[in-house]
């Protein structure tokens, strides 16, 4: 046997051995959802969350990246530790657990609900409302569950948004080479955000409906209203603003998109930043298409495009960011943060900075959706594990991957597309 093929054979075993030596030195620990007692000194934010996500088996994590047959909702309240401890756009994630909640962003609250029951929440919540207004956050490709909750926690406390917080999460397993099933979890789910964009669309109470997306959020973001527009001739005069954050979508599908979606069209935000180390991935997994979030936004077609669309366009290239791959920085520049809070008032990872040195290895080898290389790219990334954290914490993820372990298979129906004209005529696609 050739001595390379000899050392690939025995690479997953090292890598396990070593994947699990460097697990039991993770600092970030897991299951922060588990509620505590709340603090006087700190703020609240409370949210319905609706969810494809499957149950998570262990304690604190409540939900997982496996897909649901149908769709959970829950009423969540996390707590907010007082600006004097944290900077201005950040997740102050606990460094222990219980969490502290002094000192870092905790749970006090996790109660799982029914429709009847959200239903509920969502009238009380959005009749305190100054405008009757709800915020609908969409996350982004390798988001664990608490990395949503968490960031749209973030997001809607530093806006000082007054909205109803709506957070529709859909299955991810967040790890960087699970991007083919990231994606295919949003095409699953983008029927039941139909859902909830029709309910909110029904509902009087209801009078301003905002939808914050980011990176491959978008994708089911748009999906979803143009199914919706498609279904009904138009989308409502209610859905004021969709703000569109580091987009992880074709340029050419964004066209068609807002072709399908009419006249009547909401205040489109576009936030792009033409160093999103991200999205320079994605179109080399894409056949090498521009990414909505990284056009240049003065140079044609791109500009004439938007300017024909009433598309508003915020270039984030120059702003700085924590994040290593600037993919972020909407959430995390305290400017940002309060533009899109002004922006909703007159009318908010997404990874969550977890990427480290060996997870760019890993990315850059094998592409984010192709495997080719991959077990290079984490014979590299190894000693890198050991001092860097991030790439310690991702690197459990990269090796199940490689091995390509057995996942528990999809439970679910088949539903149809409701985004095609033919079957959204018929009686299957009808709410």
């Amino acid at each position: 046997m050739p001595l390379t093929r000899l050392r690939i054979k025995r690479l997953p075993v090292a890598l396990g051995l070593l994947a699990t030596v460097l697990a039991a030195c993770a600092s970030r620990p897991t299951g922060v959802l588990e509620p505590v007692a709340a603090s006087p000194s700190t703020s609240q934010v409370e949210m319905l969350v609706a969810t494809t996500r499957g149950r998570a088996e262990r304690p604190g994590e409540v939900f997982s990246g496996e897909r649901a047959p149908s769709p959970t909702f829950a009423n969540i309240t996390v707590s907010i530790p007082p600006e004097s401890t944290r900077k201005e756009g950040e997740v102050a994630w606990p460094r222990r657990l219980p969490p502290n909640p002094a000192t870092d962003f905790a749970t006090l609250k996790v109660e799982e609900i029914d429709r009847p029951a959200a239903q509920k929440w969502l009238s009380t919540s959005v009749r305190k409302s100054p405008d009757r207004s709800v915020l609908v956050f969409i996350h982004g490709f390798n988001n664990h569950f608490e990395d949503a909750v968490f960031r749209f926690a973030q997001i809607v406390h530093d806006s000082g948004a007054h909205s109803a917080p709506v957070l529709a999460t859909w299955p991810s397993r967040g790890s960087l080479l699970a991007y083919g099933y990231d994606r295919e979890s949003t095409n699953y789910t983008r029927n039941e955000v139909e859902r909830l964009f029709q309910y909110l669309a029904r509902d009087p109470q209801v009078k301003d409906v905002s939808i914050l997306a980011h990176s491959m959020g978008n994708w089911l973001a748009l999906e979803s209203l143009r199914q919706m527009a498609i279904r009904n001739g138009r989308l409502p005069a209610k859905f004021k603003n969709v703000m569109l954050a580091a987009p992880d979508v074709d340029v050419d599908v964004f066209r068609s998109q807002i072709a399908d979606m009419g006249r009547q069209l909401p205040r489109f935000t576009l936030f792009v930043s033409r160093d999103d180390r991200a999205l320079a991935v994605s179109r080399r997994v894409w056949g090498n298409v521009s990414r909505l979030g990284a056009i240049d936004p003065e140079q044609s077609p791109y500009k004439e495009e938007l300017a024909a669309n009433n598309i508003a366009v915020i270039d984030m290239t120059k702003v700085k960011s924590g994040d290593r791959l600037h993919h972020t920085k909407f959430a995390e520049s305290p400017e940002i943060v309060q533009l899109i809070g002004t922006r909703l008032s007159a009318g908010q990872a997404l990874t969550d900075s977890r990427v480290g040195l060996g997870d760019h290895i890993v990315a850059a080898t094998a592409g984010a959706a192709h495997m080719v290389g991959t077990a290079t790219a984490l014979a590299v990334a190894a000693p890198i594990a050991v001092v860097d954290q991030n790439t310690r914490e991702n690197y459990g993820h990269h090796v199940e991957a490689l091995a390509g372990s057995s996942r528990p298979p999809m439970q679910g129906t088949t539903v149809p597309d409701c985004g095609n004209r033919n079957q959204a005529r018929t009686g299957s696609c009808s709410r």
